[in-house]
């Protein structure tokens, strides 16, 4: 797993984390955790983050394939990762988490 920080001349501006999901396999990287600090949105970081960190994956590590998940109620990630060239995955069952009382649905993207 890589923990990636992103920053600019005033300090840090967000995070990522890149990982193998598959033991057996180093054709896949999933992206997790990705973070933008609130004060600076709308500002084209998420995008340049995504952007290195899909350089990264397939041109130094030489994956088939970038994954990622994101709640549904996630407007502005979603539009950021389509975007970027992600493309939504249909899942024979929809991963859903409790949060703050409320029940979130991901969806599941990639990139080839």
């Amino acid at each position: 797993m890589w923990g990636m920080t992103a920053f600019d001349e005033t300090g840090i501006v967000g995070h990522f984390t890149m990982r193998f999901p598959n033991d057996h396999s180093c054709d896949e990287i999933r992206l997790g955790f990705v973070i933008v600090d609130d004060k600076r949105r709308g500002k084209g970081y998420g995008k340049e983050m995504l952007s290195l960190a899909i350089r990264f994956a397939f041109d130094l590590v030489k994956v088939k394939k970038i994954s990622l998940g994101v709640f549904e109620n996630n407007k502005s990630a979603i539009k950021c990762y389509e975007s970027c060239g992600f493309k939504r995955v249909k899942l024979e069952s929809t991963e859903s988490y409790r949060c703050m009382g409320e029940v979130w649905n991901c969806i599941e993207m990639e990139m080839m």
